[in-house]
C-alpha cells in the first residue's frame, strides 16, 4: 500500500512539474503573438482647405494611430487654390507632374510604424505633388500605405499609379475615397486595412 501510495505521489509530481513547464511557455508565446498582431498606425495626411484632415481624425479615431499633418513650406493660398485659374500654382504642378513642393517639417522615427493611412484631396484627377515629395523623403520598404482620398467627383483610381510609383518599397493597398463617409463605415474600412 505504501509503494503504491509513493508511485501515485511520483506520477502526480511529475504531472505537476510538466504542466508547470508546459503552461507558462504556452503563455509567453499567446503574449509573444499578442505583440506581433498590434500594429503601429501612422495617419499622414494632407489638408489644403481641412476637408481631408476632417477624414483623416475620423482615420485616426477608428485606427488609435498616430496624426501627422504635412505642411507646405510655402503655404498654399486661395489664390493658389484657384481650379478656374489655368495658371494658379495648385494647376501649374499638376501639369507639370515633376514639381515636388518642399514640405515643412518630418515624421520623427517613421521606421516604427506598420501601417500608413495616406490621406489627401484629389487635385485634377490625382494627388497633390506633394504627396510625392513625402513618399519620396522616406525608406517606406515593407510599410503597408492605405491611400484615401477627398474628391469632388473624381474618386481616388487616378492618384493609385502616382502613389505606388512614389512609394517604393512598399506595399500599397487599394484606396478610398471618404468624401461624405460617416464615421462608423470610415472605422469599419480602417479596422480591416490595419490586419
Amino acid at each position: 500500500m505504501k509503494k503504491k501510495r509513493t508511485v501515485w505521489m511520483n506520477l502526480l509530481l511529475v504531472f505537476a512539474l510538466i504542466g508547470g513547464l508546459v503552461f507558462p511557455v504556452s503563455n509567453v508565446s499567446a503574449s509573444v503573438n499578442q505583440k506581433k498582431e498590434t500594429k503601429k498606425v501612422l495617419i499622414v495626411c494632407f489638408s489644403a482647405t481641412g476637408t481631408t484632415k476632417s477624414a483623416a481624425n475620423k482615420v485616426k479615431k477608428a485606427t488609435g494611430g498616430k496624426l501627422y499633418q504635412i505642411k507646405a513650406a510655402q503655404p498654399y493660398t486661395s489664390a493658389d487654390l484657384s481650379y478656374d485659374n489655368d495658371n494658379c500654382r495648385a494647376n501649374t504642378e499638376q501639369r507639370d507632374g515633376t514639381v515636388r513642393p518642399k514640405i515643412k517639417g518630418k515624421v520623427k522615427n517613421i521606421k516604427k510604424y506598420d501601417v500608413i493611412f495616406l490621406g489627401y484631396p484629389i487635385w485634377w484627377g490625382k494627388e497633390p505633388m506633394i504627396i510625392r515629395t513625402f513618399l519620396e523623403s522616406y525608406h517606406l520598404k515593407g510599410k503597408k500605405i492605405v491611400p484615401f482620398c477627398t474628391s469632388g467627383g473624381s474618386g481616388i483610381s487616378g492618384s493609385m499609379k502616382g502613389v505606388k510609383a512614389a512609394a517604393k518599397g512598399a506595399k500599397v493597398v487599394k484606396g478610398k475615397d471618404l468624401t461624405d463617409s460617416s464615421a462608423k463605415s470610415v472605422a469599419k474600412w480602417a479596422k480591416k486595412k490595419v490586419k
